[in-house]
């Protein structure tokens, strides 16, 4: 028999992971702190549990796709929280962007319950969760892996383990986040100096995207740019909180990341003049500010 699969989160990327899921025939079962959104989830197939510990009762695997770590301690060892009612030999997928050090400490806490741990970031965004395309950057024993391998093939293309040691997935994720945060100011420091210049920005675009200039976050961000719409897909918050966590790493390893701390001196200024809520692009709004831009780069 399958497993049913639970997920925490039915936002943008869990609603997609949970439709992925149900396409590969599994039974999922479904939180999310709305009701609208739980009754939205019950009518796509799945089911909606009116809390975590209902839906860690009746979950073989429960993926955990919260915005933070305080957002998946809550989850997990919170009130009426999962550990309360998940089985022995379980398997808790935890998903959330989060410091290294605090995914280990949550793998031995479960651990101590008789409950696995994968490390789970994942990139591929909102049409790769829909697609069931996403890459998963993950860690933990073979046995946790071999036991969810059909549900991690369910909505992933990529499966990566690098050892068992919960939070080297994690680590692999605040890399791979420092290239897309740096890539994103990048791109948009080209588009602002080539608007500047008088370049008009769609000719651009299509030049840099057949040539060695291009990048993914230049392919897929400078679209919002051209198109002045802002509306938030990943919210420039959430690289300031991100780029925080990869310099929090080189830190603790010292080393320096002089490139991370740039982009992330620009998305605070960006998120400081109002702007932390919109699309991550809205970063190339404080390019026209020459002063700001001064004072952000001081050293």
């Amino acid at each position: 028999m399958r497993k049913t699969v639970g997920i925490v989160g039915l936002g943008a990327m869990g609603r997609g992971v949970a439709a992925s899921l149900l396409r590969a025939n599994f039974e999922v079962a479904g939180y999310d702190i709305s009701a609208d959104v739980r009754t939205a989830f019950a009518k796509s197939g799945g089911i909606a549990c009116s809390n975590i510990a209902t839906l860690g009762e009746r979950s073989d695997v429960v993926i955990v796709l919260v915005v933070n770590a305080a957002q998946t301690e809550q989850v997990l060892f919170g009130e009426d929280a999962l550990v309360s009612t998940l089985k022995r030999g379980s398997v808790v997928i935890a998903s959330a962007t989060v410091a290294p050090a605090f995914a280990a400490a949550m793998s031995k806490r479960l651990d101590a319950q008789g409950v696995a741990m994968i490390d789970a970031p994942v990139s591929g965004g909102v049409v790769g969760a829909a697609a069931g395309k996403l890459t998963i950057m993950g860690s933990g024993s073979q046995h946790a892996f071999d036991a969810c391998r059909e549900v991690l093939d369910g909505y992933a293309a990529k499966v990566y383990r690098f050892g068992d040691e919960a939070g080297l997935g994690s680590k692999v994720k605040l890399l791979n986040n420092l290239l897309c945060g740096v890539h994103i100011v990048a791109a948009c420091e080209a588009m602002a100096l080539a608007k500047r210049e008088g370049i008009e920005p769609q000719l651009l675009y299509d030049v840099i995207t057949h040539s060695a200039g291009n990048s993914w976050a230049f392919q897929d961000r400078m679209p919002h740019v051209i198109a002045d719409d802002f509306s938030p897909v990943t919210a420039l918050n959430i690289f300031v909180k991100d780029l925080g966590l990869v310099l929090d790493m080189a830190d603790s390893a010292d080393f320096i990341a002089p490139l991370t701390e740039c982009a992330h001196r620009i998305f605070m200024s960006a998120a400081k003049a109002g702007h932390g809520l919109d699309d991550d692009t809205a970063v190339i709004k404080i390019f026209d500010d020459a002063a700001q831009m001064r004072a952000v780069l001081k050293p």
